[in-house]
């Protein structure tokens, strides 16, 4: 469970800031008829730390409905706070959620042991699917390979979505964890490379607009076609960095309304990129061969 191209998903807002929720169904059947393998609602591409809780659950009620069972859904589900992310878990798993990705508590910096006793707790007690979220640059706290080695051993932590760059740290819990847990990129510009030792997929950005791509690369791999995924790897690569050319999601969002796609626009604090930041996204859009349909988005 939980392998191949899962996509941090954007969330759609009217001009007036409030949920799209026919474009959200919209974007959950875009995935579907890309043969996406799973969505990550709720998350930090997502905008969630925006949402009031009564829009966090409608999101994933939207999903899970759309989805229909066609597509796995791992719905954003971890705070800083053990017993709401507890909470949490508990209706995503009633709303039909096939998982839940905790990220590691934010601004609190527990230790290892805290860690492992709020993840513990939150397969304990949640009794879903979970996917570890290790994100050092965002939440200031890096969980150590024997951490999520010791977590392994728990039935419901299956997955760890791995984003601290380190490709010796996701060795080691590969090597620690053997197939316990399946190890997923955090960032799309090293999927490649973490295939290669022993990554079972990706939980992309970029794929918000191009998962076929994406998909192909993995397959590729998976296939022993080296070659080929390399070559879809250097492909990607500049469109991958593009995503990043400010804080992620604002340029993912940017690139979305760039296409056509008309994913509306941010929540504060983000903002609408810098126009010279935006001219290198469109660049970089056209360079990778996408049309670009919307030229006079807001800026």
């Amino acid at each position: 469970m939980l392998t191949g191209l899962y996509i941090a998903l954007v969330t759609p807002f009217h001009e007036d800031g409030s949920l799209n929720k026919e474009k959200l169904r919209e974007l959950v059947r875009f995935h579907l008829e890309a043969g996406t393998d799973g969505l990550v609602p709720c998350a930090t591409t997502s905008e969630n730390p925006t949402y009031t809780w009564e829009e966090h659950f409608e999101i994933i009620k939207i999903v899970v409905e759309e989805a229909a069972g066609g597509i796995k859904v791992v719905a954003g589900c971890g705070t800083n706070s053990t017993s709401r992310s507890v909470e949490n878990i508990i209706k995503a798993r009633e709303l039909g959620a096939d998982g839940a990705m905790v990220v590691t508590p934010y601004y609190n910096k527990p230790t290892q042991e805290g860690l492992y006793a709020h993840f513990m707790k939150l397969a304990d007690e949640g009794k879903l699917p979970l996917m570890l979220y290790n994100v050092p640059g965002r939440t200031g706290t890096n969980m150590h390979p024997s951490t999520v080695a010791r977590l392994s051993a728990h039935e419901y932590i299956v997955a760890i979505k791995e984003a601290s760059g380190s490709i010796e740290q996701m060795s080691e819990i590969i090597l620690r964890c053997g197939d316990r847990i399946n190890l997923l990129s955090g960032d799309d510009a090293i999927t490649l490379p973490v295939l290669s030792i022993g990554g079972k997929g990706v939980v992309s950005v970029v794929g918000n607009i191009v998962p076929a791509d994406v998909l192909s690369m993995l397959a590729a791999f998976n296939q022993g076609d080296l070659s080929r995924a390399r070559e879809l790897h250097y492909r990607l690569l500049p469109l991958c960095q593009a995503m990043f050319i400010e804080t992620n999601p604002m340029p993912v969002k940017e690139a979305m309304n760039l296409l056509g796609m008309q994913v509306g626009d941010l929540r504060l604090p983000l903002v609408r990129m810098l126009p010279q930041n935006r001219e290198k996204l469109a660049h970089a859009l056209e360079q990778y061969g996408l049309n670009i349909k919307s030229a006079k988005v807001k800026v």
